[in-house]
């Protein structure tokens, strides 16, 4: 065994987790975190680790970015050619896990994952800096290429393409909403007797600012 990672270790001391915290709606519970990741200056606070996994199981994960919000649940954006794309589209069993490691805090969303409407996929693209539209059509996401110069070379063909038009959102380019069925809340513990408050849905679909579609539990640590 390693001593240096075996001796590595925080004392999870800056905080306490009681249900009263978190109040009855879910997103309302997130939200409160969230700004408070944000006013604390974390950096990229709305980074989610995802995790999906293939028909057979076969599981993977990466950092996405979170980009919305709301009653329906937690929307990110990408190719949806790309490796986590088509795990969801073959599996739509997600966990997405938001690591605000210097508060000694994370929350864990399980649920399914469904593709975004183009209408709002189309808000969003448009939205973003142009280096990051072009950009989204100068990658084949996950896709093996010789070296940088695939991207750096088709970038530029795509920069004089676009030169005086507007970019068009790819159609291999969309939105995922995860639905949640579990949103779990943690807070680091001293003695590693950590705080875990779970809500839990009562039927699929549960709005998240419906306080009546929601239990919440506390966890074991």
């Amino acid at each position: 065994m390693d001593p240096q990672l075996a001796d590595l270790r925080v004392s999870y001391d800056t905080g306490t987790l009681e249900a009263g915290d978190l109040g009855s709606e879910p997103l309302a519970a997130f939200s409160g975190w969230f700004s408070q990741a944000n006013a604390e200056g974390l950096p990229e606070p709305n980074a989610m680790v995802l995790a999906t996994a293939t028909a057979a199981g076969a599981p993977s994960s990466r950092t996405v970015l979170l980009k919305s919000a709301d009653p329906r649940g937690f929307t990110f954006y990408t190719n949806l050619t790309s490796r986590k794309s088509r795990e969801l589209l073959a599996n739509p069993q997600v966990s997405a896990v938001f690591p605000w490691l210097s508060m000694h805090r994370q929350v864990v969303v399980v649920g399914r994952a469904e593709l975004v409407g183009r209408d709002e996929v189309a808000e969003y693209f448009l939205s973003r800096p142009r280096d990051s539209q072009i950009g989204a059509w100068a990658s084949k996401q996950s896709s093996v290429i010789d070296d940088r110069t695939v991207l750096t070379d088709r970038f530029q063909q795509l920069v004089e393409k676009y030169a005086d038009l507007e970019v068009p959102v790819p159609d291999f380019w969309g939105g995922w909403l995860i639905r949640p069925e579990t949103i779990e809340f943690w807070q680091g513990r001293t003695s590693r007797l950590h705080d875990r408050l779970r809500f839990r849905a009562l039927a699929p679909g549960a709005a998240l600012d419906d306080p009546t579609a929601w239990v919440l539990e506390r966890l074991s640590p």
